[in-house]
């Protein structure tokens, strides 16, 4: 079920276009904070499409362009076979989904903790380093949200 609060204004919910480009930005940064657990390097696909997130991001490309590398990094998570990589990939996915839909930010948060637990590393501290790259204004719905959403990724 989709989340009213992460609805953009341009289609009718409550989120700024400026809360929207913020939780882009906090997307792209969970995404690549977990590029470096690519055990086989990173497939270019990752790159364009966290490129093409800073660019919508930053105001200079439409979401459907996001999108096709949205589409683009998906596909590379499912060229994968490693777990770790295909959560990172996802991440990577979510994060430039975030031009189409605002709630795929969330999804970028949640592949990336699924990657830190599937390296070994901590998810408490991941999950607070995410929290403190959220502007004010969104940290308590997106913690909010997120958590809700956790118990699917078995982060819990």
């Amino acid at each position: 079920m989709r989340e009213k609060r992460l609805i953009a204004e341009h289609r009718g919910g409550p989120l700024s276009a400026t809360e929207h480009r913020k939780l882009m930005k906090w997307a792209c940064d969970c995404a690549e904070r977990v590029l470096p657990l690519l055990r086989d390097g990173v497939d270019e696909r990752l790159r364009v499409a966290i490129a093409a997130s800073r660019e919508w991001q930053n105001g200079h490309l439409k979401p459907g362009k996001a999108m096709r590398a949205s589409v683009g990094a998906h596909a590379a998570a499912r060229g994968y076979a490693d777990p770790l990589s295909i959560a990172v990939a996802r991440s990577v996915g979510q994060a430039a989904g975030t031009a189409h839909f605002a709630e795929h930010a969330i999804g970028a948060a949640l592949y990336a903790l699924k990657a830190v637990k599937l390296a070994g590393g901590s998810v408490d501290d991941e999950r607070r380093w995410q929290d403190n790259q959220l502007p004010k204004e969104l940290l308590h719905m997106v913690r909010e949200v997120r958590a809700f959403k956790e118990k699917a990724f078995k982060l819990c």
